[in-house]
Order: C-alpha cells, then structure tokens, then sequence
C-alpha cells in the first residue's frame, strides 16, 4: 500500500484546510485507491447523514486519484462528468470506506468508478466519472512545493 500526496489548501485532500475533509488516499494496487474516513457531524446534511455535496466531493476526488500516478509524476485531471447514485444515506461519525477503480485511460481522457461502504460492509454509493487531463498552460509555473504537494506522515 502506497501513500498518496496531499496538498495544503484544498477542501478534499489540504492538510491545512481549517474546513476541508483532510482525507488520505493510499493506492492499494495499481489504479485502485482506498479511503478510511470518519465523517465530522460538521458535514451533515440531514441529522446524522453526511451532506451529498460532500459525498459527491468524496467520490470525485477519488476517481481522480486513481489515474494521478505518483508525486513525481502526478497525472492531474478535472471531472468533466460525475455520475453519483446515492443508494443508501452516508452516515457522520462512523467509519467508511471509499474504493475508487481506474477503467480506461487515454491520451487525454480517463474514466473511473469508485464505491463508498458503510461500517458493516453495506455499499452505500457508487459513482462512475470521466476525466481530462488539466491543461498543460494550467500547470506552467506552478511550483508543487510551494502548494505542498508531497507525502505528509501519518
């Protein structure tokens, strides 16, 4: 299992988001990431019930995750199309899984599919989303230290 970077600032993965997720992403084999969360009751829609802007937030950085390769040789990409099927309520303050699946990767383009579980196993979402290589220009002068693209510590 191989750590995944995060950076500072962002909602999903910023280790110094005051608001953000601050999630963990591990690639368990090749085009395969794993997440173990707890979600804060801070990001409750209804009672007890994770929002599903966050949930969707939770699977797309996912589908990402599992094309972007290693921090030496990050592929980024943006979501042109995210798919959600909220099959069952994600619940706050109790431990999840999410699982995302590389499935075809192109010169520009990928797609991916990716899975949240509850605490018993139970499939609670599933997402499938097509994605597009950020733009080369997006890039130019964007120094990855500086934004705190690395591996953190546990």
């Amino acid at each position: 299992m191989k750590k995944q970077p995060n950076s500072r600032d962002c909602f999903v993965c910023g280790v110094d988001n005051e608001y953000g997720l601050h999630l963990k992403f591990y690639e368990t084999e090749t085009g395969e990431v794993t997440v173990n969360y707890t979600v804060p009751e801070h990001f409750q829609g209804y009672s007890g019930v994770v929002h599903g802007g966050v949930v969707a937030s939770l699977v797309d950085e996912v589908l990402g995750r599992v094309h972007m390769g290693s921090a030496d040789d990050t592929r980024f990409m943006y979501t042109a199309k995210l798919t959600v099927k909220y099959r069952k309520p994600v619940p706050t303050g109790k431990p999840i899984k999410i699982v995302g699946h590389a499935k075809t990767s192109k010169r520009r383009t990928a797609t991916s599919t990716a899975e949240i579980y509850g605490p018993d196993g139970e499939l609670l979402v599933e997402a499938e989303a097509l994605l597009v290589n950020l733009p080369p220009e997006e890039l130019e002068g964007v120094n990855l230290e500086e934004i705190g693209w690395k591996v953190y510590p546990d």
